[in-house]
């Protein structure tokens, strides 16, 4: 039987994921429907209670897969309990009675190169290290142009003179990766980058500027979150946000030991995944209006940020919203409440 691969979905980072699967393994590939309601109905139903959500939404994508289906699974990640996600996935999956193949990369809470090339050989016999260390390179460009275009269009889609210009480009962007090669990538970025800049745009001299922090699941996968950063960003806000998979992927490992020198105030150790992070861009915000903190319910190293967060936003001075996202959790009431910080962060700003 012929293998035909899935994988979790995570914000629009799917693309690559489904791109160097496709080119490494030789193998059909099903990419997860977007997260929805139902993605974390079906993940809650049969996931432990306790456990945090990214592992309730990965449930639910694969169960969505399999039904689409899919006969081999993936799971890579890793720095929190995400780690130990495998296992027991795979252990409520066929206890539910699906047949399929689990491939953990992340038995260990570790993922490296070594272990994707063993995947890519296991797929497909024929796999050699020189084209999968290509496919790999080409995906990790793919993902440093997708996070450079979102950090133009976070900081200037909210000043956009023609509604729904931005997003527009945005979709003819992501549709032109395709199956390019990594010369026509660049070339592609660079083409849309100047096409993003020619969206007329009228911005305020002094525009509002909310740095969004917090677990990086919330952050990148909109669907878990209600989208909350786009909504922030059409009511006429700079938004900042430094986590993405090329901090996570790149530049994390350079950089830590740093940001834990920076937060020695309130930081011994490196609270985890991306609490450190947390910590230490809420205390570079001095110049921003206001801080919104987004995690999963139950996530271990953002409830130990959250505990500093309070002090940091007193002795600087910046408002700070915080956003705990679950199964229960409905979209008017996120909405209300951003809309109130927003109202608040204005008055702040024009008084």
């Amino acid at each position: 039987m012929d293998r035909v691969i899935s994988f979790p979905h995570l914000g629009n980072y799917y693309i690559v994921f489904d791109y160097f699967i496709r080119k490494a393994t030789k193998c059909k590939v099903i990419v997860p429907p977007a997260t929805t309601k139902r993605t974390i109905e079906i993940g809650s139903k049969y996931a432990p209670s306790f456990v945090c959500v990214p592992f309730k939404y990965n449930l639910g994508n694969y169960i969505e897969a399999l039904e689409k289906g899919a006969n081999t699974l993936v799971q890579g990640g890793g720095g929190c309990r995400y780690g130990y996600y495998g296992e027991l996935e795979e252990k409520i999956l066929r206890d539910l009675g699906y047949d399929f193949e689990f491939y953990n990369m992340i038995r260990d809470n570790h993922i490296s190169l070594k272990k994707g090339y063993k995947f890519c050989k296991k797929m497909n016999k024929r796999a050699n290290p020189i084209s999968t260390f290509y496919y790999l390179i080409n995906s990790l460009v793919m993902i440093i142009c997708m996070d450079k275009i979102e950090k133009y269009i976070r900081l200037n889609m909210g000043f956009e003179v023609v509604k729904g210009e931005f997003e527009r480009v945005e979709k003819a962007y992501l549709d032109s990766f395709k199956n390019n090669r990594i010369i026509k990538n660049i070339i592609m970025y660079f083409r849309y980058r100047k096409k993003f800049r020619n969206i007329k745009i009228n911005k305020p001299n002094k525009p509002l500027r909310v740095r969004i922090v917090g677990e990086l699941f919330s952050l990148i996968d909109s669907n878990t979150s209600f989208n909350i950063e786009r909504k922030l960003i059409k009511m006429g806000v700079e938004v900042y946000r430094d986590t993405d998979l090329t901090y996570l992927l790149i530049t994390k490992r350079f950089i830590l030991n740093r940001m834990i020198r920076k937060g020695k105030k309130y930081l011994k150790y490196h609270l985890g995944a991306d609490g450190t992070a947390s910590i230490v861009r809420s205390i570079n915000s001095t110049y921003m209006d206001g801080i919104l903190h987004l995690k999963s319910f139950g996530c271990t190293p953002e409830i130990s940020a959250m505990s500093i967060l309070p002090k940091i936003a007193n002795e600087y001075k910046i408002p700070i919203l915080y956003f705990s996202f679950d199964s229960e959790d409905n979209e008017v009431g996120v909405d209300t409440r951003l809309e109130a910080f927003y109202d608040m962060i204005k008055r702040r700003n024009n008084g």
